[in-house]
């Protein structure tokens, strides 16, 4: 496997995980049809970035939370107050959604700003982003191929 290639997810996967835009899934499949690597090593790789995109909005939340009035700050008030209610209903075990669009960044930005322990998150958000793409390979396996 080429190491570009699981960099090129990686970055992919990393971005997808903070605020800003980015296809991992489309990457991951996209390697994968085109015989660029093997399951196993790819689906790490989409973790590992898409993890350590979550772990930075957690420090957005947990350190820079006083600057989200500022226009460059990455997650709008209403994303954030729609975050922290649904966080305070379901609590810290939402954060195995961390993988959902549109609520999933700004879940983990929340975690921070409440103060989630780190080790916490980093299980709950492992376990979600993992699964969902264990989730994405699985359902791409079962598809006729072309």
């Amino acid at each position: 496997m080429e190491h570009s290639a699981v960099a090129l997810l990686m970055g992919s996967a990393f971005l997808s995980a903070t605020l800003l835009p980015g296809t991992s899934e489309a990457v991951l499949i996209g390697l994968l049809v085109s015989g660029q690597g093997a399951v196993l090593p790819l689906v790490v790789a989409a973790s590992i970035g898409n993890v350590a995109g979550s772990i930075v909005n957690w420090l957005l939340g947990r350190f820079f939370s006083r600057y989200s009035e500022r226009a460059w700050f990455p997650v709008k008030r209403e994303a954030i107050l729609r975050a922290q209610r649904w966080f305070e209903r379901y609590g810290f075990w939402s954060l195995l959604l961390s993988w959902v669009p549109i609520i999933g960044d700004p879940l983990t930005l929340v975690a921070g700003l409440m103060r989630i322990s780190f080790l916490r998150f980093l299980i709950l958000v492992t376990i979600g982003k993992t699964l969902r793409y264990v989730l994405v390979v699985s359902l791409w396996q079962q598809m006729p191929q072309l």
